[in-house]
């Protein structure tokens, strides 16, 4: 089971507007807030040291975006996940709305 956040969906798309993430994320969520902010080292760091499941599945798809098409299908495995094809933003979101509560 992947691990669940308390933000919502719509705070977390507004909070893109913000300097900073909000208070509370989980790290995977933090990291996909970065990189949607373009910063690829402030989100792979984030997830380096996070043994979740869901920290792999957002490194997986940290190095999909890199280009580092080995080490993410390494990651998509470590996390349970089919390796990312398609739209990488199309994906990133689909792994938000999956980190986000129901």
């Amino acid at each position: 089971m992947v691990e669940k956040s308390t933000a919502t969906a719509a705070e977390f798309r507004a909070s893109l507007a913000a300097p900073q993430p909000p208070e509370g994320l989980s790290a995977p969520l933090a990291a996909l807030w970065h990189l949607e902010k373009g910063n690829w080292e402030a989100a792979h760091a984030l997830v380096q040291e996070d043994e979740s499941r869901a920290g792999a599945w957002v490194h997986a798809h940290i190095h999909r975006v890199e280009g580092d098409l080995w080490n993410a299908r390494y990651w998509y495995g470590r996390a349970g996940q089919p390796v990312g094809e398609g739209d990488p933003d199309r994906e990133r979101a689909g792994i938000m709305l999956a980190l986000m509560p129901s």
